[in-house]
């Protein structure tokens, strides 16, 4: 494959041909997340419940099973048939090290990536490599495995050596292998004090261009990657990639072209937010990388069709801008997956009635609603307006920071005895059955998401 590098605002193969990655995250595969596979809470606490109900054998069984059927060569092929080239890969720093061990790294966690990037390659598709949840926790939520509201990372020295050695053997490993695009070394940081990320950015290019000056380093800024304040003077060879949901993608009740939370949503609407998103790469005249974005679908269909057409907006905005993307996510339980399993398969089944009591606690951040526990969280906001009116929490608020501590910690970490519970008295064997729910001949496609890409890419 192409080796693929930045030539001003322009990412080129070889020949000096302009690239534009068009790609997918893989979420859920080594970096799980609770609304993609439909556990509540953090991955560690879902594993945790898992061996405890399955016992050894028939955790890693179910997991070698889960990690081998959720990404495999027909996966990537049906990706590359829509056109797609790329693909994102998101990986928990677990794979690689214990904390028990730190520094001692484990060679399970690089022959996994070895897989996805050789199965990748073989369909036609380019790799990035993103690391999506590091010791310590990069943000506040439970997608960097934080069972907190506190990112540690960037208070602790010890972390980000970790860190830091880590994408030393990794470049290692890759620095001769042009199927990976370049590195993605930190998702969605979230630095509160603002003043620990710049620093820790510029030793980790020093860091990784010691090793492997050759593939793209892709940066998120900071505050979810929606904050380039941090950066000056651009790194050489890198692409500084923003985070673009539009809200009335995610948010409930919402209308698109129409009013979400009291603000209305069109095209320029859309298009002004990823300007100001983009303003720093437009600025330096580097590439642009939307590296994550999408809508969730409700399964209401005059609602999912105005989430096709927000869709449909912003990847014709991408394609005006020269952006690169990656949709946000390949394959789940339902809620946004180009792929996802199906609602009768026996891993879909066995946990119904969790899915079911967390969705009606709005346990999950990403696709919950609160609409059950409105009369909890009501007086608790009250309390804050009156006697704390001037609290303003990194990142996003104090009514974020309730229902981030009310919703997705205290009550989504109970919940999560409620997963595991659903696998008490199964079997090693069956155990692999449950896992085989992700296998891509055993879950749907949603065929209006992938026309959508598949007509983009097409013209």
């Amino acid at each position: 494959m192409d080796w693929i590098r930045v030539e001003g605002d322009r990412l080129v193969d070889d020949t000096g041909r302009t690239v534009t990655l068009a790609g997918v995250g893989l979420g859920g595969w080594l970096n799980m997340e609770n609304f993609i596979t439909g556990y509540p809470g953090t991955e560690s606490q879902q594993r945790q419940a898992l061996r405890t109900a399955l016992g050894d054998e028939g955790y890693q069984r179910f997991f070698t099973r889960f990690l081998t059927d959720f990404f495999s060569g027909s996966d990537a092929g049906y990706l590359a048939s829509l056109g797609l080239n790329s693909v994102r890969v998101p990986f928990n720093y677990r794979h690689f090290e214990d904390d028990d061990r730190p520094f001692e790294l484990k060679e399970e966690g690089f022959r996994w990536l070895d897989r996805v990037v050789e199965l990748c390659a073989a369909a036609g598709l380019h790799t990035i490599l993103d690391l999506h949840a590091v010791p310590g926790h990069q943000n506040q939520n439970w997608h960097s495995d934080n069972p907190t509201h506190w990112a540690h990372f960037w208070t602790h020295r010890h972390f980000q050596d970790r860190v830091v050695h880590l994408w030393e053997a990794l470049a290692d490993r890759y620095r001769d292998n042009p199927a990976v695009a370049g590195y993605n070394p930190v998702n969605e940081p979230a630095d509160a004090s603002g003043e620990v990320i710049g620093p820790f950015y510029d030793r980790l290019e020093r860091a990784i261009r010691a090793v492997d000056p050759r593939h793209v380093l892709f940066l998120d800024g900071n505050r979810y990657s929606t904050d380039f304040s941090m950066f000056t003077e651009p790194y050489e060879n890198t692409v500084y990639t923003a985070h673009d949901y539009a809200l009335p993608g995610i948010a409930a009740g919402s209308e698109y072209p129409g009013t979400t939370r009291g603000e209305y949503f069109d095209r320029s609407v859309v298009e002004r937010s990823f300007l100001r998103r983009t303003e720093f790469m437009r600025r330096t005249g580097t590439p642009i990388w939307i590296g994550e974005f999408g809508p969730v679908y409700t399964g209401e269909p005059e609602r999912d069709a105005q989430r096709y057409r927000l869709l449909r907006d912003q990847l014709e905005i991408y394609a005006e801008h020269g952006a690169s993307w990656a949709l946000w996510t390949y394959k789940d339980v339902g809620l946004q997956g180009l792929v996802y399993a199906d609602p009768d398969s026996p891993y879909l089944r066995r946990i119904a009635p969790v899915l079911a009591k967390k969705q009606r606690l709005g346990a999950d951040s990403w696709g919950g609603v609160d609409r059950e526990v409105r009369h909890i969280l009501d007086p608790i906001e009250a309390l804050f307006d009156e006697e704390f009116p001037d609290f303003n929490p990194y990142p996003w608020g104090r009514k974020a920071w309730v229902n981030l501590l009310v919703r997705n910690i205290l009550l989504a970490e109970p919940l999560v005895k409620d997963f595991g519970r659903a696998f008490e008295g199964v079997t090693p064997e069956e155990a692999e059955t449950l896992a085989g729910s992700f296998a891509f001949d055993a879950c749907v496609r949603r065929e209006p998401l992938a026309e959508t890409l598949r007509s983009h890419l097409a013209r």
